[in-house]
């Protein structure tokens, strides 16, 4: 559907069909444990003016050793629900975005359903790294949009110190842990609406970020540890590049199918990778600068977690307000590509 004016009416929902869906609250979690520039520099050959520099990074929460994702995602997700005037029994379904699962099987899902104390759920993991968040919430509204739960549970939350190489200067200085966790219900008068998403996948962008073992494909060995390979290898410049352009253009194809302009919004929410990742795209896409969250410097990238971070900022600094018309934007690898237009609700 597409509206005759130039901004979305706030509870039409453009792809998702069915009933409108909301984000009816939103909690976040990061570990108290902070790992500072400061303290890479004894770790690796770096310097803080060359992370800030490159990356916009300033320090990152770290889990204390045998903290779990089902550990940091449960706390958001008892506080969300919360907020949400809701009560664990009242959840359908529990969708968790992350790359770092406590374990292969069962999922996290399972894990924080069980936590958290949902008898009536049901849930799995939705692996999109670091798009994993809006893609998550994508699924959900249309759980919710086409009647067969009331309330959906989305968690985006990742702790990126597991599986981070901390000899490797290129990669090290980049990630942190943390979770956020939203609601996703039925529209009521009144509320706020999701309106609009898209995605896309690359499979060709695969090898420029990923995890070569530990899987089907390179099981653990004594020769994928010794060549470590259970880390995150990563292409900076490939990354860069195709996470810029993608960015700008999903983001673009959204505005565009509901005949809005970067005008139109009043907060731009893009994936927490690169601070010259998101000035760049937004640069492009010709969003003022002052609608653009960056809070890169305190978390580093989160990756499934890093929108609500930056959501939950943009809330807590009045940046972002009931009835404000928000783009959510991530690519992650994969290659993976999304975007969520919505219009926030509380």
């Amino acid at each position: 559907m597409v509206t005759d004016g130039p901004r979305p009416p706030t509870r039409t929902a453009t792809r998702a069909g069915g009933r409108p869906t909301t984000i009816r609250s939103l909690a976040t979690y990061v570990p108290p444990r902070l790992l500072t520039n400061a303290d890479l520099e004894r770790m690796v050959e770096t310097s803080d003016e060359w992370i800030l520099k490159r990356t916009g990074i300033r320090e990152r929460h770290i889990v204390d050793p045998g903290v779990a994702t089902s550990d940091l995602g449960q706390v958001a997700a008892v506080k969300a629900i919360e907020r949400a005037g809701l009560t664990p029994a009242d959840i359908g379904v529990v969708i968790v975005g992350t790359v770092t699962p406590d374990m292969l099987f069962p999922s996290t899902a399972c894990l924080i359903q069980h936590k958290i104390g949902a008898p009536h759920a049901w849930g799995f993991d939705l692996s999109a790294a670091c798009s994993a968040f809006t893609y998550s919430l994508t699924v959900a509204s249309q759980f919710v949009g086409s009647g067969a739960h009331d309330h959906a549970l989305v968690v985006g939350a990742d702790v990126m110190s597991s599986i981070i190489d901390y000899q490797d200067r290129s990669t090290c200085v980049l990630f942190g842990d943390g979770a956020g966790a939203v609601v996703v219900s039925a529209a009521a008068e009144g509320d706020g609406c999701i309106i609009d998403f898209e995605h896309e996948i690359d499979g060709s962008g695969g090898p420029a970020l990923c995890m070569p073992a530990g899987g089907s494909l390179r099981p653990p060995s004594h020769e994928t540890i010794d060549q470590r390979m259970h880390y995150v290898k990563q292409d900076g410049a490939t990354v860069f590049k195709f996470a810029v352009r993608k960015t700008e253009e999903i983001a673009r194809r959204v505005l565009d199918r509901n005949r809005l302009t970067a005008n139109d919004i009043d907060l731009f929410v893009s994936h927490q990778a690169n601070r010259r990742i998101i000035q760049s795209a937004a640069e492009k896409l010709g969003v003022d600068e002052k609608k653009v969250i960056i809070n890169i410097e305190r978390f580093g990238n989160t990756t499934a977690a890093t929108i609500p971070l930056a959501l939950n900022d943009a809330v807590c600094s009045g940046r972002l307000k009931k009835g404000d018309l928000v783009l959510l934007a991530s690519v992650g690898a994969g290659f993976t590509v999304g975007a969520v237009l919505l219009r926030w609700g509380f």
